[in-house]
């Protein structure tokens, strides 16, 4: 019996599944206290972006003005209360770069 190469379709297929287990699997991220999924963190960067470019959104409050943007994923928000909001968000984006997707950094976890 020799070994068959796959068709193109049953390697998109493959391809496909191999994406939807991924996608199945959510990768957290643990950092002074809190666990957070990457893809909240992916959201964070994202929404103070928003924020840089947008001047009108700037708040005079203490805390990062992303925790006042209502679109600030659920698991984030409990670090607003935190005194080091600002310093825990830092490291998370930090941590969150390519080391967390190839499970290299030890703050992640469930990926793999």
């Amino acid at each position: 019996m020799g070994v068959r190469a796959m068709s193109g379709s049953q390697l998109w297929a493959a391809m496909v599944l191999l994406l939807l287990l991924q996608g199945a699997q959510s990768v957290y991220i643990k950092y002074n206290g809190f666990q957070v999924q990457l893809e909240s963190v992916k959201k964070l960067s994202e929404l103070e972006k928003e924020q840089m470019s947008n001047p009108q959104l700037k708040t005079s409050s203490l805390l990062p003005d992303v925790c006042h943007d209502p679109a600030l994923p659920v698991d984030l928000q409990p670090v607003c209360a935190s005194q080091e909001a600002a310093s825990i968000f830092k490291a998370l984006r930090t941590i969150a770069t390519d080391e967390c997707e190839l499970c290299i950094n030890v703050a992640c976890t469930g990926c793999g």
